[in-house]
């Protein structure tokens, strides 16, 4: 049932309710993502809108289409509306601090996910919550990947000069997640013992038509010859470098294809279009970036702090760090575990 301000005043004059709870049947979260046209994000509204049924709450989300000041119109129409709890995957990370004012000053709930929010606003705020997933895991998992494949495929060395020649496609920059990615998928060949050397870099935006632009880019410049791995933020990036490789002749798939003719690419988020790629033996590896468990627990604690409930683990049914946030783990995929993510 829709929380209705007639609801509302009748919970004020019986005094069944402190201001901003609400009754399970009663909740009504109010949610906004970034854009829908994401391919990670629409796997997490997908799950969040099963986790409100599966709680017995009433979620309605909006797509903010990459405009910050739609999205703060967006909040403020929820705030009207009535929302018990608020769902936000900030366009800009910087806009955290005053979306949490609104909702601090409407006694609501407010749940970031997906892009973090600096530590002072969620201690600021008692209502305030995170859910997401350490980039810095992500990254490590993509150079890892690549460090396991040029050690175990001499062939890879294309120019046999016992070097590696990358090239990194970034996502968003300023966003902490490319940030951290990048950073720690170059730290993870380094630490593998490896002798790297960045022949190309630039931001895509988790876009996978400029990650295809971007890598044609590189490939006109550099020559592909020259290319021996990409690193890419996300699975849709990841998938476009894969397309413009193929117009090149390589990472065609595994069915009798020449090995040679393969540059191992790694991505983040194992999308269903990324499982498929590994699959035919296009993309070498990704890292689960974990929609089912970030839409279900940012679901949970906004039903819970809107009902007045506490929020730890006996209660959603994930560890809670520091009172404020649930970290979800990333995980390894490759073509000997992508089928358990199908």
């Amino acid at each position: 049932m829709k929380k209705s301000l007639t609801a509302i005043a009748a919970a004020a004059l019986f005094a069944t309710a402190a201001v901003g709870t609400a009754q399970a049947e009663d909740v009504l979260i109010g949610s906004c993502i970034y854009k829908f046209d994401d391919t990670f994000m629409t796997g997490v509204r997908n799950n969040m809108q099963k986790a409100a049924e599966a709680v017995g709450a009433e979620i309605e989300l909006v797509d903010s289409q990459n405009r910050q000041p739609m999205q703060n119109d967006q909040v403020d129409t929820f705030i009207t509306k009535g929302v018990n709890a608020l769902i936000i995957n900030p366009v800009d990370r910087s806009a955290a601090g005053p979306l949490a004012d609104k909702a601090k000053a409407a006694d609501v709930a407010i749940v970031y996910i997906n892009r973090e929010p600096d530590a002072k606003v969620l201690k600021g705020y008692d209502k305030a919550f995170y859910v997401g997933a350490r980039a810095e895991e992500s990254g490590t998992i993509g150079g890892q990947l690549i460090a396991e494949y040029f050690k175990g495929h001499p062939e890879a060395d294309k120019n046999k000069d016992g070097k590696l020649q990358y090239i990194l496609i970034k996502g968003e920059q300023g966003h902490q997640d490319a940030t951290l990615r990048s950073e720690y998928c170059v730290k993870a060949m380094k630490d593998a013992g490896l002798d790297i050397v960045e022949i190309g870099s630039d931001n895509a935006n988790w876009d996978k038509v400029q990650g295809h632009d971007k890598m044609k880019n590189f490939i006109t410049s550099l020559g592909v010859e020259s290319i021996e791995a990409v690193l890419c933020n996300n699975d849709d990036m990841a998938l476009g470098v894969v397309e413009a490789l193929k117009s090149e002749g390589y990472n065609l798939g595994t069915d009798g294809k020449d090995p040679s003719k393969f540059i191992p690419v790694v991505g983040v988020d194992a999308t269903a279009p990324a499982l498929q790629a590994i699959s035919k033996g296009q993309l070498l590896g990704t890292s689960l970036n974990d929609a089912v468990n970030q839409g279900t627990a940012a679901v949970r604690i906004a039903n819970q702090v809107a009902q007045g409930k506490p929020v730890d683990e006996a209660s959603i049914g994930y560890t809670v760090t520091d009172g404020k946030y649930v970290w979800i783990p990333y995980v390894r995929v490759t073509a000997e575990n992508y089928k358990d993510f199908q």
